[in-house]
């Protein structure tokens, strides 16, 4: 099912989401709404709070057009499966820790802001503790496009976004733009 996109100024985007203590069904639909939605909206990565759930859940797919190269490093429980194997994939209570602190400046989107691009600073590689939608435990590291996306996932989780770590100048280009969806969320608001 097609999950309604939340969009910046809905109170939801900056909420910390809440742990996930039950693996059920309900969790698992969940889930397979959010990857249905992320790939309605074109996105590479969705994270609960982007659909009205204050909850520690997020999917991704970064799979690269077939016959392409993967342009990034990955592992995925100390092995490097095919990425078909393991995409889309759910991440719950994820807890990211930095591998190399070296900067990677990328321009980033989010279906929260729709028409709004701006650059971002992050780390280069990442390692990502999380547990799939049925509690089974797995340990994630990744660089590039793949790394980027856990980051700016588990941020959303954390109640933080992408205009948070926006490069100045980028965001000034794009401060008209972010004011409109802020006054559409609210007038969304003000008509529930």
């Amino acid at each position: 099912m097609i999950l309604r996109v939340t969009q910046y100024g809905e109170p939801i985007l900056r909420k910390v989401g809440n742990p996930i203590t039950d693996f059920n069904e309900a969790l698992a639909q969940l889930a397979d709404d959010m990857v249905d939605t992320m790939y309605h909206q074109e996105g590479i990565g969705l994270a609960a709070q982007q659909v009205g759930k204050d909850l520690q859940i997020c999917v991704i797919d970064v799979r690269p057009p077939v016959g392409a190269s993967v342009p990034f490093y990955y592992k995925y429980d100390a092995k490097q499966p095919p990425l078909e194997l393991i995409m889309p994939m759910a991440l719950l209570n994820p807890k990211v820790s930095i591998i190399d602190k070296t900067e990677d400046v990328y321009e980033e989107g989010c279906l929260s802001f729709p028409a709004v691009n701006g650059k971002v600073a992050r780390p280069v590689c990442v390692r990502c503790e999380f547990q799939d939608t049925e509690g089974t435990p797995h340990v994630l590291e990744a660089d590039g496009l793949l790394g980027r996306c856990v980051l700016h996932e588990v941020d959303h989780l954390n109640g933080k976004l992408f205009i948070d770590r926006m490069d100045k100048r980028d965001l000034k280009k794009n401060e008209a733009k972010i004011k409109k969806i802020k006054r559409a969320s609210r007038d969304f608001l003000n008509k529930k």
